[in-house]
């Protein structure tokens, strides 16, 4: 039982909040039962996991543990579980796992595939809540280009809900990504307040790959020069935007409907 918060192994797990220390150490935090399983269910594997049994009692997911190596389980007590969760609510197991690999040539695609672009993502929460339209699209894979934050920032694991590991996910440049979809023969529809055409125009049901910018820069003009076209959502308010995330469930679900998913 760990019950010190001077632990090395409990404050490793607090600086692994920084970026710096996430790729120093390729290691990542993953709270909660539920995610957990499904990075299981992904090919991950922990490298040590910490459990509060006090709290983990509650948990919908009580096998957990028992598909686990036991020399990597540690009992902590519910003040450590408290220094290092990341979130309220929880159910008291955090884990310890490397990154995978997230390039573009690890991507599988169906014969017609529906792809999620993201130009710059900032926002670890956006990140997250886009992952979780595309695992609930099953969209092929989401592409993340020139990112400003990492994917296994503890707030996109959090937001996403597991959707990190459920998710083909390729990181890259904007150059990498236009090469690769025009290689692949996938169009590009780049979201944007200007378009001419409105999105429930626009035929999804061939290979297609929406490519959203961030809320305050929008697309860059790499990608509104050279996507297949551009594209917007009718806006009647007086606010000129939808979250990204908002924005993107929109393209997608749209997607969705006239491929009759």
């Amino acid at each position: 039982m760990i019950t010190s918060l001077q632990n090395p192994a409990v404050k490793n797990i607090v600086k692994l909040a920084k970026s710096k220390e996430r790729k120093e150490q390729q290691l990542f935090v993953i709270e909660g039962a539920r995610e957990l399983s499904l990075a299981l269910q992904g090919g991950y594997r922990p490298e040590a996991v910490y459990v509060c049994r006090e709290m983990f009692q509650k948990t919908k997911y009580p096998g957990l543990l028992s598909s686990l190596s036991e020399e990597r389980v540690f009992d902590i007590s519910l003040t450590v579980f408290s220094k290092i969760a990341y979130r309220e609510n929880s159910d008291g197991i955090v884990a310890l796992a490397r990154p995978k690999s997230h390039g573009l040539g690890d991507l599988t695609l169906s014969a017609n595939p529906f792809l999620i672009l993201l130009e710059s993502v900032e926002k670890p929460g956006n990140l997250g809540a886009i992952l979780r339209t595309a695992d609930a699209a099953a969209v092929d894979a989401l592409l993340v280009c020139d990112p400003q934050t990492d994917l296994y920032n503890p707030n996109v694991v959090r937001s996403s809900v597991g959707g990190l590991f459920t998710v083909q996910t390729a990181v890259c440049s904007s150059e990498e990504a236009l090469a690769w979809l025009q290689a692949n023969k996938i169009r590009s529809f780049a979201a944007e307040l200007q378009a001419a055409e409105f999105y429930q125009n626009i035929d999804f049901t061939h290979p297609s790959a929406i490519v959203m910018g961030t809320e305050a820069e929008g697309l860059s003009d790499f990608w509104l020069n050279n996507a297949t076209k551009r594209i917007k959502i009718p806006m009647r308010g007086k606010i000129d935007s939808l979250n990204v995330s908002v924005s993107t469930a929109v393209l997608t679900f749209e997607a969705m409907r006239q491929r009759g998913f």
